[in-house]
Protein backbone atom coordinates (compact mmCIF):
# COMPACT_ATOMS: atom_id res chain seq x y z
CA UNK A 1 0.00 0.00 0.00
CA UNK A 2 1.03 3.61 -0.48
CA UNK A 3 2.00 6.10 2.21
CA UNK A 4 -0.71 7.41 4.48
CA UNK A 5 -0.67 10.22 6.97
CA UNK A 6 -2.89 10.42 10.02
CA UNK A 7 -3.85 13.98 9.12
CA UNK A 8 -4.98 12.86 5.66
CA UNK A 9 -7.75 10.64 6.99
CA UNK A 10 -10.97 12.36 8.00
CA UNK A 11 -13.82 10.50 9.66
CA UNK A 12 -16.95 9.54 7.70
CA UNK A 13 -16.85 11.44 4.43
CA UNK A 14 -20.34 11.27 2.94
CA UNK A 15 -20.21 12.74 -0.56
CA UNK A 16 -18.47 11.05 -3.47
CA UNK A 17 -16.09 13.98 -3.91
CA UNK A 18 -15.12 13.82 -0.22
CA UNK A 19 -14.57 10.08 -0.31
CA UNK A 20 -12.45 10.37 -3.46
CA UNK A 21 -10.43 13.25 -2.04
CA UNK A 22 -9.86 11.27 1.15
CA UNK A 23 -8.28 8.50 -0.92
CA UNK A 24 -6.15 10.95 -2.91
CA UNK A 25 -4.98 12.57 0.34
CA UNK A 26 -4.33 9.35 2.22
CA UNK A 27 -3.02 6.84 -0.31
CA UNK A 28 0.18 7.70 -2.13
CA UNK A 29 3.76 6.49 -2.54
CA UNK A 30 6.14 6.85 0.41
CA UNK A 31 8.23 10.00 0.67
CA UNK A 32 6.03 12.19 -1.49
CA UNK A 33 2.68 13.91 -1.52
CA UNK A 34 -0.59 12.80 -3.07
CA UNK A 35 -0.97 11.71 -6.66
CA UNK A 36 -2.12 14.28 -9.19
CA UNK A 37 -5.24 13.63 -11.22
CA UNK A 38 -3.04 13.06 -14.28
CA UNK A 39 -0.90 10.49 -12.44
CA UNK A 40 -3.94 8.51 -11.31
CA UNK A 41 -5.42 8.55 -14.82
CA UNK A 42 -2.11 7.39 -16.31
CA UNK A 43 -1.49 4.71 -13.68
CA UNK A 44 -5.03 3.35 -14.00
CA UNK A 45 -4.49 2.94 -17.74
CA UNK A 46 -1.09 1.31 -17.18
CA UNK A 47 -2.65 -1.16 -14.74
CA UNK A 48 -5.38 -2.11 -17.19
CA UNK A 49 -8.16 -0.48 -15.18
CA UNK A 50 -11.07 1.44 -16.67
CA UNK A 51 -9.64 4.57 -18.27
CA UNK A 52 -10.50 8.03 -17.03
CA UNK A 53 -9.09 11.43 -17.90
CA UNK A 54 -7.42 13.76 -15.46
CA UNK A 55 -10.16 16.29 -16.22
CA UNK A 56 -12.84 13.76 -15.33
CA UNK A 57 -11.07 13.02 -12.03
CA UNK A 58 -10.91 16.76 -11.34
CA UNK A 59 -14.64 17.03 -12.03
CA UNK A 60 -15.37 14.16 -9.64
CA UNK A 61 -13.07 15.62 -6.97
CA UNK A 62 -14.70 19.06 -7.16
CA UNK A 63 -18.27 17.76 -7.34
CA UNK A 64 -18.85 19.09 -10.85
CA UNK A 65 -19.66 15.49 -11.75
CA UNK A 66 -21.16 13.22 -9.13
CA UNK A 67 -22.57 10.22 -10.97
CA UNK A 68 -19.69 8.15 -12.35
CA UNK A 69 -20.25 4.77 -13.91
CA UNK A 70 -20.06 1.62 -11.86
CA UNK A 71 -16.96 0.63 -13.85
CA UNK A 72 -15.24 3.90 -12.99
CA UNK A 73 -16.02 3.50 -9.28
CA UNK A 74 -14.78 -0.09 -9.31
CA UNK A 75 -11.58 0.97 -11.07
CA UNK A 76 -10.95 3.81 -8.63
CA UNK A 77 -11.58 1.48 -5.70
CA UNK A 78 -9.13 -1.04 -7.17
CA UNK A 79 -6.52 1.65 -7.79
CA UNK A 80 -6.69 2.91 -4.20
CA UNK A 81 -7.04 -0.56 -2.69
CA UNK A 82 -10.48 -0.20 -1.12
CA UNK A 83 -13.74 -2.08 -1.50
CA UNK A 84 -16.15 -0.75 -4.15
CA UNK A 85 -18.71 -0.58 -1.31
CA UNK A 86 -16.64 2.36 0.04
CA UNK A 87 -18.51 4.62 -2.38
CA UNK A 88 -22.03 3.65 -1.28
CA UNK A 89 -21.99 2.27 2.24
CA UNK A 90 -21.41 4.68 5.11
CA UNK A 91 -20.34 1.86 7.43
CA UNK A 92 -17.76 0.61 4.92
CA UNK A 93 -16.55 4.18 4.37
CA UNK A 94 -16.18 4.73 8.13
CA UNK A 95 -14.36 1.41 8.59
CA UNK A 96 -12.09 2.25 5.65
CA UNK A 97 -11.33 5.67 7.14
CA UNK A 98 -10.37 4.01 10.43
CA UNK A 99 -8.17 1.49 8.60
CA UNK A 100 -6.48 4.27 6.63
CA UNK A 101 -5.81 6.13 9.86
CA UNK A 102 -4.38 3.01 11.49
CA UNK A 103 -2.15 2.30 8.51
CA UNK A 104 -0.95 5.90 8.54
CA UNK A 105 -0.06 5.54 12.21
CA UNK A 106 1.82 2.30 11.53
CA UNK A 107 3.93 4.08 8.91
CA UNK A 108 5.07 6.60 11.52
CA UNK A 109 8.53 5.53 12.72
CA UNK A 110 7.68 6.65 16.27
CA UNK A 111 4.65 4.36 16.34
CA UNK A 112 6.72 1.50 14.95
CA UNK A 113 9.26 2.04 17.71
CA UNK A 114 6.56 2.06 20.40
CA UNK A 115 4.90 -1.07 19.05
CA UNK A 116 8.17 -2.96 18.71
CA UNK A 117 9.05 -2.12 22.29
CA UNK A 118 5.60 -3.24 23.45
CA UNK A 119 5.81 -6.60 21.72
CA UNK A 120 7.61 -8.20 24.68
CA UNK A 121 5.66 -6.42 27.41
CA UNK A 122 3.16 -8.41 29.49
CA UNK A 123 -0.59 -7.91 29.21
CA UNK A 124 -0.53 -5.94 32.48
CA UNK A 125 2.24 -3.76 31.09
CA UNK A 126 0.24 -3.12 27.93
CA UNK A 127 -2.77 -2.19 30.05
CA UNK A 128 -0.58 0.27 31.96
CA UNK A 129 0.60 1.86 28.70
CA UNK A 130 -3.00 2.09 27.51
CA UNK A 131 -3.85 3.90 30.76
CA UNK A 132 -0.99 6.35 30.15
CA UNK A 133 -2.20 7.00 26.61
CA UNK A 134 -5.74 7.61 27.86
CA UNK A 135 -4.34 10.05 30.42
CA UNK A 136 -2.43 11.96 27.75
CA UNK A 137 -5.54 12.09 25.56
CA UNK A 138 -7.53 13.51 28.47
CA UNK A 139 -4.79 16.05 29.20
CA UNK A 140 -4.88 17.17 25.55
CA UNK A 141 -8.68 17.49 25.61
CA UNK A 142 -9.27 14.55 23.26
CA UNK A 143 -12.18 12.15 23.60
CA UNK A 144 -11.46 8.93 25.52
CA UNK A 145 -12.09 6.66 22.52
CA UNK A 146 -11.38 7.52 18.93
Amino acid sequence: MEELTEESVSPRPRELKDRLNQLFDAVHPPDRGPYSNAEVAELMAERGLETVSDTYLWMLRTGKRDNPTKRHLEALAAFFGVSPAYWFDDQVAEKTAQELKLLAMLRDSRMQSVLLRLSDVSADGKDAVLGLVEGVRKMEGLPPDN
